[in-house]
């Protein structure tokens, strides 16, 4: 009895604290509360943090820079024997070290864009043809592709596969469209599938189709950004309207055009050269390079003239104008020759981590000899502009 009689205050007690305690951490809680700053908690430590999706456009850095080099001698033959003591690669002046070097062995992965615009319908037969070019040629055993089309709208007609027969049966069928051509909106299309592609294969773009676009989103500057970062290379195979319009049954006897696809078709004030135009000015001089260049570094505005070629420089590759059927197979056959003979160098970046447009300049030590790679790149800590 006496026991109880001593507990029943203790409790009692014990109850008053408790909520004492309770009282003053809801009351403390309160004040931390009003103080706080709004917006989420802070994860605690070692949780997995959300990052918000990347901006489109902005790059920081890039880790390996990929550049294919093709050397010639002075009668346009490939050189094929020269090894990685022969190459010295500079990054807006500052001399890399190669840290691979391969010669055609990587294996290929391959975007073939092809127009399939009412206009050159007189070209589609030989087109459709050029299937086993592709793949043979080309792609070599070990080579995957997709395969994209395009007129007023961008087809994906068949995802990335090794398998050779699908790829083939793909050309082969290929519909003509309707009159548009969004070239820039089927690019920025392979550019993506390509990124995604593992970064041991050699990434590259096919264009077969006309030197024009109508009606992208796009802008070729943007689009050239994006696959200079992703180590992609551009080949180009210039068609015409014009000459297709002169296969035609009720045309046979008009000549085609003098000039290549996208180029004007007036001649040059005497003494001056001709200089492909751009929205809101003119480079003046006609300079392929510069007008990669400046494409590149102004992302945003417009490429009137010599898309292809623009696109070609831009990334290091080999752009050919065609007259005739067969020409375009000469063109596959070529660019497919280069791609597997071609010297593939890697660096990382060092020294020149600056943002901007970045020169990449590859020199051999063997006098005469003729280089061609990709010019550059650009980096970009601010939306592309």
């Amino acid at each position: 009895m006496s026991t109880m009689s001593h507990a029943a205050p203790r409790h009692a007690a014990a109850a008053l604290l408790s909520w004492a305690l309770f009282l003053s951490a809801l009351l403390s809680a309160s004040a931390a509360a009003a103080q706080a700053p709004a917006g989420p908690l802070p994860p605690k430590t070692g949780s997995q943090v959300q990052q918000a999706p990347p901006k489109s456009g902005i790059r920081v850095n890039v880790a390996l820079v990929n550049t294919p080099v093709v050397v010639d001698d002075a009668k346009g033959e490939m050189i094929l024997d020269l090894t990685p003591r022969d190459f010295h690669v500079y990054d807006n002046g500052v001399e890399q070290k190669i840290v691979d070097f391969d010669l055609g062995g990587e294996p290929v992965s391959a975007a073939i864009v092809v127009e399939t615009s009412s206009r050159i319908e007189a070209l589609l037969p030989a087109i459709r043809k050029t299937g086993i070019l592709f793949t043979q040629t080309v792609l070599g055993a070990d080579g995957d592709a997709t395969v994209i089309g395009y007129n007023d709208e961008v087809d994906r007609l068949q995802n990335f596969t090794a398998d050779h027969d699908a790829i083939e049966k793909t050309v082969q069928d290929l519909k003509e469209g309707t009159s548009g051509a969004k070239l820039y909106d089927a690019l920025s299309l392979a550019v993506g599938l390509l990124r995604d592609r593992p970064e041991a294969r050699r990434r590259v773009i096919i264009v077969l189709g006309e030197a024009v676009d109508t009606g992208s989103e796009q802008k070729l500057g943007e689009v050239l950004r994006e696959a200079q970062l992703a180590n992609i290379t551009i080949y180009s195979v210039g068609l015409s309207s014009t000459g297709a319009a002169a296969r035609g049954p009720e045309k046979n006897n008009v000549p085609p055009s003098a000039n290549p696809p996208g180029t004007v078709g007036l001649p040059p004030v005497p003494g001056q050269p001709q200089s492909p135009t751009l929205e809101g000015g003119d480079i003046g001089n006609g300079d392929l390079l510069a007008l990669a260049e400046w494409a590149v570094q102004h992302a945003t505005a417009t490429v009137k003239d010599r898309p292809l070629e623009v696109a070609t420089v831009a990334t290091g590759g080999l752009y050919q104008s065609t007259v005739r059927d067969n020409s375009i197979e000469t063109a596959i056959d070529r660019i497919g020759g280069e791609l597997h003979a071609a010297y593939l160098l890697s660096y990382r970046p060092r020294g020149s981590e600056a943002g901007g447009y970045h020169r990449i300049k590859v020199t051999v030590d063997r006098a005469g000899l003729k280089v061609r790679s990709r010019p550059g790149y650009y980096l970009s800590s601010s939306p592309l502009g």
